[in-house]
C-alpha cells in the first residue's frame, strides 16, 4: 500500500495526472487535474484500489483530503469513482460540515448522489470525522501559520480562517497563497 508518491506532473487527462517519479509514470485520479501544473513537483497522496480485473491509483494534494475520501467510500453503496467527484465540487470543510448538520440537500448536489445514498451517508460518517485534520503537512506548519497570522491582522476570525486553511495550496508562495484564501472567505 502506498501512501504518497513525490514526483513531477508530465501530463493531464480529463480526470487523472500522470505523476513521473524516477522513471515511471504513475496514472493517478484525482478530483481536478488541472490543479496541477505540468512539469511542477508534487507530492500527492494516494490510495490504491485493487480489483479483480482492474488496479487503480486515487490521488489528493493534502492528506485532510485522501482522509475524507478513505470515509466516503466506506459508505455502503458508494465507490472511489463516486466520491472523487464529490471532492471536485465540495470543499473537504463543506462536506463534514453537511454531514454533521445532517444536510441533505448539500449532499444531493453532488453527481449520482440522490436521497438515499446522502442519507446513507450521514447514517455512517455523522460523528465520525473529527479525526480529519486542517490540511496542514509536516513541511507546511509554518506557511500555514504565516498564512493565519497574515489574514488574522487583515480583520478575520479564526473560526472563518480555519474553514479555508485545509484549502489552500500550501506549495504556493505567501503571496499567492494569501490571494487564494482571500478568494475563498469572500465566497
Amino acid at each position: 500500500m502506498y501512501d504518497y508518491i513525490k514526483g513531477i506532473v508530465t501530463e493531464l487527462k480529463n480526470n487523472a495526472i500522470v505523476l513521473d517519479n524516477q522513471g515511471i509514470g504513475y496514472l493517478i485520479y484525482v478530483s481536478n487535474p488541472y490543479a496541477f501544473e505540468v512539469g511542477g513537483e508534487y507530492k500527492v497522496f494516494v490510495y490504491q484500489q485493487v480489483k479483480e480485473d482492474e488496479e487503480a491509483l486515487f490521488g489528493f494534494k493534502i492528506r485532510e483530503e485522501k482522509e475524507l475520501f478513505l470515509k466516503l467510500i466506506s459508505v455502503k453503496g458508494l465507490g472511489p469513482r463516486m466520491a472523487l467527484p464529490i471532492l471536485a465540487v465540495g470543499s473537504t470543510q463543506g462536506i463534514m460540515d453537511a454531514i454533521e448538520r445532517e444536510n441533505i440537500l448539500y449532499l444531493k448536489k453532488f453527481p449520482k448522489i440522490g436521497e438515499k445514498l446522502a442519507r446513507q451517508i450521514i447514517l455512517d460518517l455523522k460523528g465520525k470525522l473529527e479525526f480529519i485534520g486542517t490540511g496542514i503537512s509536516d513541511d507546511n506548519v509554518e506557511n500555514q501559520e504565516e498564512l493565519r497570522e497574515a489574514l488574522l491582522a487583515l480583520g478575520y476570525k479564526d473560526k472563518e480562517i480555519k474553514k479555508v486553511l485545509g484549502q489552500v495550496n500550501g506549495e504556493l508562495s505567501i503571496e499567492e497563497q494569501i490571494k487564494e484564501a482571500l478568494k475563498l472567505l469572500l465566497r
